[in-house]
């Protein structure tokens, strides 16, 4: 498990809640103390060196633990972790060990859906009113790593659960790594905007996947929101997950 910065000091109990969806579903799972920061801001900032310094770091953390996969919990990582092969393409002495990481990077959605025995998961005690939720896509995870589908097939699995997709889901809310920081205006507009499509749904959980898009809808729904709960879809899946007997 790749266990992130933001996601490790802010979202500490989102990192506990992913070891233990990926155990429930048959992982055994693996933490690298050597593993450090992704680089994701180094290089959204042009820190390209410090970026490849953090690279070369993880991949040797990683190829040291043996592992078969490198799972993220946080699209904005995931999406630098998988482009390190174009990050180091120029070293020789990394290039196919980047190439190597790269691929084997993977988000838990993805992982838990393509590779895992899938967790019961269920929310509603039997006859109550179903828990309505709807989706923000991290943009880095559903444009860089390709994972859309995965989430709305697990949020979709969880019993006494009704999921409703949010109109233009892939639209940026503003957080965009650092765009909320060096442009608040522009950020501002488009995370009203994004509420306004959330309001419309009737959902009473907007669920996202990345720390960055987790802030942001967490300050939408604080400015323009009405009463409902933002959570990581880990955190929503883990206090609904039904452990084996």
């Amino acid at each position: 498990m790749f266990r992130g910065c933001i996601m490790d000091v802010m979202f500490t109990e989102t990192n506990v809640n992913t070891v233990e969806l990926l155990t429930e579903a048959g992982f055994e799972v693996v933490i690298p103390e050597a593993q450090n920061c992704c680089g994701a801001l180094h290089a959204h900032s042009g820190e390209a060196d410090d970026a490849r310094r953090l690279a070369r770091s993880n991949i040797a953390a990683f190829r040291a633990a043996g592992v078969e996969h490198i799972v993220t919990n946080a699209g904005g990582c995931g999406a630098t972790l998988v482009d390190y092969d174009h990050l180091l393409h120029s070293d020789d002495a990394w290039r196919d060990e980047a190439r190597w990481f790269a691929e084997h990077v993977i988000d838990i959605s993805e992982l838990l859906v393509r590779r895992g025995r899938l967790p019961h998961f269920c929310d509603a005690a039997a006859g109550a009113e179903p828990t309505c939720v709807t989706y923000q896509d991290s943009c880095h995870l559903r444009n860089v790593m390709r994972t859309s589908d995965a989430p709305r097939r697990l949020m979709r699995s969880v019993e006494g659960t009704t999921y409703v997709e949010l109109p233009e889901a892939d639209r940026c809310c503003g957080s965009a790594g650092i765009y909320n920081i060096t442009q608040p205006e522009m950020a501002g507009r488009l995370l009203e905007d994004k509420m306004g499509q959330v309001n419309g749904t009737g959902a009473s959980y907007v669920l996202t996947s990345n720390p960055g898009c987790l802030l942001q809808m967490k300050l939408g729904e604080h400015r323009h929101g009405e009463g409902r709960q933002v959570e990581h879809i880990v955190d929503f899946l883990h206090k609904r997950l039904v452990p084996r007997t």
